[in-house]
């Protein structure tokens, strides 16, 4: 783990306050400091003693309480952090006013450090003009507004505004802290993502996959949604993980229904990442009914296998012929090495067959990136050096290779 932070977690009034307990374990677990500067109407929703026992720190929401200690100052100064979850569009319009009539308030105005604010609101509130004008300016004075999930709202309301869950928030929010802050360099970019594994039936109950579970290609549909692109998921599967928010996910579970949908798809994208572990085999056929064991026995010892479609290959292949218009296409390699071959050197045999513009290169194995929160690795872009990519959360890695495909040229507005 990196440094421990000094992270204030703030907290506005509203019905999704119960999620800012999860954020507040979710920073302890990770060995982090926490103190929590609610709301007076945050209360009125979660008690400032369930705070304090997640935080083991004093809760306090005004800045008459602890004046000796200059409180409503010392709070924002010795900030490494701030997160705001949920935050109100009133909150939200008093920060753009500079208030500081509560701690909250107050402290943000003291703060250097980043603030990461998660908006949380009915439908009508977030489209409302006024909430985008402050969010804006928000963005522009260099705080962090990240995109709200679409979702079930109070009573039987459903659509843009719902709170990220705790998980997601945190992971941006470090992100953020490791970065200084997100821009919006991808605003109005179409960035397509291939996630997860692929499954292909041998029968209706059993099928060959492997061992990925969607976690770096959703980290990576997070964090180029919250730098301003508008993302398309094609995921397989991706172990029960929340949807990346401010993206569309396709769901498919073979290699071949992911290569109908990535094609489908691929005309209209800026960027395509093919993240997902896509399996290279199937069965040559399905049976339509459950293999028995000792009633033929050939039907289970031996499976017959086709090779599956390259899409990787098959989308570069098709850029080069004028099909789609893609600037950017980005290639995922999974490597265990043996006594005789160097993964790193694999790897970059696959970048010069494959003809992508940037390769992303992981040294798996039992343990090692399938399933982990961590990741680590090199990426890989003909004529240049490979450059190390060092472990991090797979949140921080899919900001490494956002940066890269930024850097790798210039995306037309």
């Amino acid at each position: 783990m990196n440094k421990p932070l000094n992270i204030v977690v703030g907290v506005a009034g509203g019905i999704a306050v119960y999620k800012a307990c999860g954020l507040v374990r979710f920073f302890k677990e990770l060995g982090h400091e926490v103190t929590v500067v609610p709301t007076p109407s945050a209360l009125q929703f979660v008690g400032a003693a369930t705070f304090e026992a997640l935080s083991g720190n004093r809760v306090s929401t005004t800045v008459f309480e602890a004046v000796d200690e200059v409180q409503h100052v010392r709070v924002g100064q010795e900030a490494d952090l701030v997160v705001i979850a949920p935050a109100t569009a009133d909150l939200m319009a008093r920060l753009v006013a500079g208030r500081a009539d509560d701690l909250l308030t107050a402290t943000c105005l003291v703060a250097t450090c980043p603030i990461v604010v998660a908006p949380a609101m009915h439908t009508e509130m977030w489209w409302n003009p006024a909430t985008q004008h402050n969010v804006s300016v928000l963005r522009e004075r260099g705080i962090t507004v990240l995109d709200p999930a679409h979702g079930r709202l109070t009573g039987k309301d459903s659509g843009p505004g719902r709170l990220p869950e705790p998980v997601q928030i945190g992971n941006l929010a470090l992100t953020v802290a490791a970065r200084g802050g997100f821009n919006r360099e991808l605003a109005g970019k179409r960035v397509l993502i291939t996630a997860g594994g692929t499954q292909e039936n041998v029968d209706p109950v059993r099928f060959l996959g492997n061992r990925s579970s969607g976690r770096q290609g959703f980290a990576l549909a997070e964090v180029a949604a919250q730098r301003g692109a508008h993302v398309t998921v094609i995921a397989g599967h991706t172990d029960f993980l929340e949807t990346p928010c401010g993206a569309e996910v396709v769901r498919v579970v073979s290699a071949r229904e992911m290569a109908e949908a990535v094609a489908q798809r691929a005309g209209g994208a800026d960027v395509i990442i093919m993240a997902a572990a896509v399996a290279d085999f199937r069965p040559a056929s399905e049976a339509s009914a459950k293999l028995k064991k000792g009633v033929n026995d050939s039907d289970l010892t031996t499976i017959s296998l086709v090779e599956n479609p390259d899409i990787l290959a098959t989308t570069v292949q098709r850029r080069a012929a004028g099909e789609i218009g893609a600037r950017v296409i980005v290639g995922f390699a999974a490597e265990t090495g043996s006594a005789d071959q160097d993964p790193l050197e694999l790897a970059k045999a696959k970048l010069q067959r494959k003809g992508c513009d940037l390769l992303m290169f992981n040294h798996v194995g039992h343990g090692k990136v399938f399933g982990q929160l961590d990741n680590s690795g090199w990426l890989l872009a003909p004529d240049r050096a490979p450059r190390e990519v060092p472990s991090g959360s797979k949140f921080e890695v899919a900001d490494a290779i956002i940066d890269a495909i930024v850097d790798l040229t210039v995306l037309p507005s």
